[in-house]
């Protein structure tokens, strides 16, 4: 089974995540104390097909910033232990989601490299008490802790809800199709030799 569990503390926030790749029947269990990245991080989970538990508790009394970045960098951890030497791997994966009148992408490459390109417009800085450039903090510091190249592009749309969650389901479905295990693929898919 390709699986992780990490703790991470600070002194601004306490995370322990556990994620298994390959379960059957996956569950999703997920307690961050931050109501709309909750929502986001179940549907990356349901989308990506993974078994996903997240509990996290952060200085939300300053704001949820901590709580986030700190958030994906242990999931961007736990990838990077769950997947190994990535033998047999897709390695690349990308998906467009739409959501009602918004269009997202998303495409990454499990690479070993880090990298982020994050372009989105957002029509106000706050969905309900979430702050929206925390979307692309959350991205950063789970790209590159995984060491994936990751792009996410919202293609357009109006509601700021709709666009964030189509990154999420895009995300969620691209990663999918990277993490499967391909019998043609022998050894690790790159030239040289090693992901």
């Amino acid at each position: 089974m390709r699986e992780a569990k990490l703790e991470r503390a600070t002194a601004e926030t306490k995370i322990v995540v556990s994620l298994a790749l390959d379960e059957e029947n996956p569950v999703c269990e997920i307690e961050t104390g931050v109501g709309f990245f909750d929502h986001m991080l179940t549907l990356f989970a349901r989308h990506s097909r993974i078994s996903f538990r997240c509990r996290a508790e952060g200085d939300l009394e300053v704001d949820s910033h901590h709580t986030v970045e700190d958030v994906g960098i242990v999931i961007g951890k736990c990838l990077k232990e769950a997947l190994g030497d990535k033998v047999g791997i897709n390695r690349y994966g990308h998906e467009y989601v739409p959501m009602d009148e918004s269009l997202g992408f998303v495409a990454l490459d499990l690479s070993g490299r880090s990298y982020l390109v994050f372009d989105a417009a957002f029509s106000s800085s706050k969905v309900g008490d979430f702050d929206i450039e925390l979307v692309e903090e959350f991205f950063q510091a789970l790209a590159f802790n995984a060491e994936m190249n990751l792009h996410l592009k919202v293609l357009y749309g109006k509601n700021n809800h709709h666009k964030i969650e189509a990154l999420f389901k895009a995300f969620g479905r691209a990663l999918r199709q990277a993490i499967e295990v391909n019998p043609a693929i022998k050894g690790v898919n790159s030239t040289k030799g090693v992901l």
